[in-house]
């Protein structure tokens, strides 16, 4: 087991204002601490212990900020949220074998982890524990259900069980399931705000949808209930705005700090092709993708080895005036370091 988690912070405090009485999700969140998950990766791939607060540079808005210098071990609180609608069904045996692994290659002697599944609804299959024959107890009853994937809803369920956790908790959601929601009464947006607030690291752990389709057998054929006139376009013909963004292009390749900016901004429900992209952009986690058991077992040896190796920076934020979406940019003082970290968080503006 690798050594417990080094991290630089005191852990994030938030005061939260009471939300409008509107339709659409209002934020009036003034954030006092922001904690940014920092992962160092050297030239040949591994990752980089052993630094200090003086070898970080941290940039909020383009603003260097002053990094806390406090050392704390934490202790992990994780919550596995499993798809388990009908396409999941020759995964969900793999998956099954997920306790063991968790004890051994995450959570260590204090850690803890809960399970819950999710098709058309969300469910608790094991409450918190450290018991990696519970956790093994529990992933026995992991059944295929209905053809949803409440994959937002199960973000948000997963983040009211890790807020009860207390304060000195590292929170995680450990996500495996099909890069799409399909069903979620929340919104991205909803999602992220929660994940934003509540200081929650999100590792999306992707089944193969493609290998899930073909496996899956043909369901009866329904009418179309998108008019002829919005279809995608043949091969060949040229893109529209409106044809990339159907195939896409705006989401989940390039820089994802707009698709992020404009799921806060916009009053309406925004296309993301990816919603696990986001999350895990959004919160400084790493999305994976694994096929069969030696495919999961790389994909969590990886996340354990990532959160135990990683520096978790807290700053004060010195421009709290500035409302909107502050980006973050973490630099080392040292070359041939690639750094990588929470892409940013949303603010309401503090008057002066």
């Amino acid at each position: 087991m690798k050594k417990p988690l080094i991290a630089l912070l005191p852990l994030a405090l938030f005061a939260q204002q009471p939300a409008a009485p509107e339709k659409d999700l209002v934020i009036r969140d003034f954030v006092n601490i922001v904690i940014s998950p920092t992962t160092v990766i050297d030239s040949g791939g591994g990752y980089v212990s052993g630094l200090e607060p003086k070898d970080f540079k941290l940039f909020d808005n383009g603003k260097l900020q002053t990094i806390q210098q406090d050392v704390s071990f934490i202790p992990i609180s994780m919550v596995v949220a499993i798809q388990r609608s009908a396409s999941t069904e020759l995964v969900l045996p793999t998956l099954k074998r997920l306790g063991t692994m968790l004890e051994a290659m995450v959570l260590g002697e204090s850690g803890e982890a809960a399970i819950v599944q999710f098709d058309h609804r969300v469910q608790i299959l094991a409450d918190f524990t450290n018991d990696g024959a519970k956790l093994t107890e529990a992933l026995q009853n992991l059944r295929p259900g209905g053809t949803a994937s409440v994959m937002n809803d199960a973000v948000i369920d997963s983040v009211r069980m890790l807020r009860n956790r207390g304060p000195n908790r590292r929170r995680v959601i450990l996500l495996i399931a099909e890069t799409k929601d399909n069903g979620s009464g929340g919104r991205i947006r909803e999602a992220l705000h929660d994940v934003q607030l509540n200081n929650v690291i999100v590792y999306p752990v992707n089944m193969s949808r493609w290998l899930n389709k073909i496996r899956t057998p043909d369901q009866p054929p329904r009418p179309s209930p998108v008019p002829p006139s919005a279809m995608p376009q043949v091969n060949g013909a040229p893109n529209t705005p409106n044809t990339a963004m159907q195939m896409g292009y705006g989401g989940t390749y390039g820089n994802i700090i707009p698709v992020i900016q404009e799921i806060f901004t916009s009053t309406k429900a925004v296309f993301v092709s990816n919603p696990q992209e986001v999350l895990s952009k959004y919160t400084g986690g790493n999305e994976l993708d694994f096929v069969g058991l030696p495919g999961l077992e790389d994909a969590i040896q990886k996340i354990g080895e990532e959160l135990h190796s990683q520096y978790l920076l807290s700053y004060n934020p010195n421009n709290k005036e500035e409302g909107g979406y502050h980006t973050i940019r973490v630099e080392v003082a040292r070359s041939g370091y690639k750094v990588r970290t929470r892409g940013g968080y949303w603010m309401a503006a503090v008057p002066n």
